[in-house]
């Protein structure tokens, strides 16, 4: 059997070092759940993405170093850029590499098939990627007072307005100050809540900024989230009147994502940047 590739890639970032880190394994044949778990905890990083020939698409599953999760945008993302940088064609092989080449020479198109249904990703010959998602609107509920403290401390946070979709718990704050002041207690994060909070608020460097902690699937703190844009993206958008929007998640790394909400759907672009290239041990492939 011939080592499998294995890459890891800064999503929502045009430079390294930045965005959201994944791995991207692109396998020859179905694998045991459990050794793709082993493998996502082996990489330590926030998703590790993988990829399988089926005809003419992929099947795509992302994994925490935990859990496998229904929907992950950085690491689809980070696929798409693989395949189109390492010459991997929507139609052909299984797998073969022509070498690494510029993202997007051919306007790469690419389909996934994963939990969350057939997904879409067009690679722009200007390096931005673009990912076709469901689109998420929050209904309103209250925040458990005991996660407000997690997250702000003895005072707590002030909510502007909040609400749940899926496994997230979206909080709208006052300011982009606040949000990047939050120093949560990630341990009471986990304890206060079965969802995950998305804190926002309108403003900063583009049109909104967030920050989102995952804590009880092994994430404290995920540096820029593109399945939380396609909560963020519908809110924002009926909040501003507009369907084309620019988020940016203000974590220490930071990302940006570009925003379109087209009906059930939301378009989501970034670039991302390979910072390893490599393959696993033939003993494991």
């Amino acid at each position: 059997m011939q080592p499998l590739p294995l890459f890891q890639v800064d999503a929502f970032t045009d430079e390294p070092f930045a965005g959201n880190p994944a791995a991207v394994v692109i396998l020859d044949a179905p694998r045991p759940d459990a050794w793709l778990q082993s493998l996502a905890a082996e990489n330590n990083l926030s998703e590790t993405a993988y990829l399988l020939r089926e005809d003419d698409a992929w099947r795509l599953r992302w994994f925490t170093p935990r859990v496998e999760v229904d929907l992950c945008g950085h690491a689809t993302l980070a696929a798409a850029h693989v395949l189109a940088t390492e010459g991997v064609r929507a139609k052909g092989p299984a797998y073969h590499a022509a070498g690494p080449r510029q993202a997007g020479t051919d306007r790469d198109a690419f389909s996934f098939r994963t939990r969350s249904g057939e997904l879409a990703a067009v690679v722009r010959s200007d390096r931005w990627i673009e990912l076709d998602f469901p689109a998420a609107m929050p209904v309103a509920e209250p925040v458990p007072p005991e996660l407000l403290t997690a997250l702000g401390g003895d005072g707590g946070i002030d909510t502007v307005w909040s609400g749940v979709v899926g496994h997230f718990r979206l909080i709208e704050v006052a300011s982009p100050e606040i949000v990047s002041e939050l120093a949560p207690d990630f341990a009471a994060v986990a304890a206060a809540d079965e969802r995950s909070p998305l804190v926002t608020a309108q403003g900063g460097p583009d049109d909104f900024v967030s920050r989102f902690f995952a804590p009880r699937v092994g994430i404290d703190e995920d540096p820029v989230t593109g399945s939380a844009h396609c909560v963020l993206a519908p809110y924002w958008s009926e909040r501003l009147g507009r369907t084309e929007l620019v988020g940016y998640q203000a974590s220490a790394r930071g990302g940006t994502v570009r925003t379109r909400v087209a009906g059930e759907r939301v378009f989501l672009s970034g670039q991302a940047v390979t910072v390893m290239r490599g393959q696993l041990c033939e003993s494991l492939s």
